[in-house]
C-alpha cells in the first residue's frame, strides 16, 4: 500500500489548523439574559483582574417590566468576600465612588445600565483574580422580584465593554477593580 503526498499534506494542514485554534486568545463566554419576577437582566459582564487585585467591577442592564418600583442589592459572589452596588461621580474634578445605600431603585418601566465609570457591582476582597474567558457568579436580591444568581462572563482587563478590546477610542485610566476607566478625548 502506497501513501500519496496528498495524505501527508492533509495531515499537516489539519495539525497546523489545530495548533492555530489552540493558540487563539480566550474569548469571554457569551452572556445570557436572566429574569426574576418583573425584572429582566441583560448583558452581564465583568472585567478580568491582575494577580493581587483586591476588588473587581461587574456590569449589566436591568429593566423593571412591572408596575411598582424595585430595589436591587448585591448579596454575594463566588469570587469575593463582599459585594455592593456602587456609583461613581465626578465632584470638583475628583472621581468619587460610594455604595448605593438601601439598594439601587429601578422604577416601573425603567432600564438602568451599570457600566464603567458609572453605576457598577463592586466585588470586594477578592478570593482569586477574575480570569478572562471564565465567569463569576453573583447573587442579586430584588426587594419585590426575589433573589437570582447571575453569571457574569469575564472580559479582558480594561475592556470598555464586552467583546471590545481595551484602548479602543480613548485614553485609558486605571480605576478600582483592576480594570480601566474610559476617558474620552475632547
Amino acid at each position: 500500500m502506497t501513501t500519496t503526498p496528498w495524505k501527508y499534506l492533509c495531515h499537516a494542514v489539519a495539525a497546523g489548523f489545530a495548533l492555530a485554534v489552540a493558540q487563539l486568545p480566550t474569548v469571554p463566554a457569551q452572556a445570557k439574559d436572566f429574569d426574576v419576577g418583573s425584572i429582566h437582566i441583560t448583558q452581564p459582564w465583568a472585567r478580568a483582574t491582575p494577580k493581587g487585585a483586591s476588588s473587581a467591577a461587574a456590569y449589566m442592564t436591568v429593566t423593571n417590566g412591572g408596575s411598582a418600583p424595585d430595589r436591587v442589592s448585591c448579596v454575594s459572589s463566588d469570587a469575593s468576600a463582599e459585594c455592593q452596588i456602587h456609583t461613581m461621580t465626578m465632584e470638583d474634578g475628583v472621581m468619587k465612588m460610594r455604595p448605593v445605600e438601601g439598594g439601587l431603585e429601578i422604577k416601573p418601566g425603567e432600564t438602568v445600565t451599570l457600566k464603567p465609570s458609572s453605576l457598577h457591582v463592586m466585588l470586594i476582597n477578592l478570593k482569586h483574580p477574575l480570569e478572562q474567558g471564565k465567569t463569576v457568579k453573583v447573587t442579586l436580591k430584588f426587594e419585590n422580584a426575589g433573589t437570582i444568581d447571575v453569571d457574569y462572563p469575564i472580559a479582558a482587563i480594561g475592556a470598555p465593554a464586552p467583546g471590545v478590546a481595551a484602548g479602543g477610542g480613548g485614553m485609558m485610566m486605571g480605576d478600582h477593580g483592576g480594570g480601566m476607566m474610559q476617558m474620552n478625548k475632547q
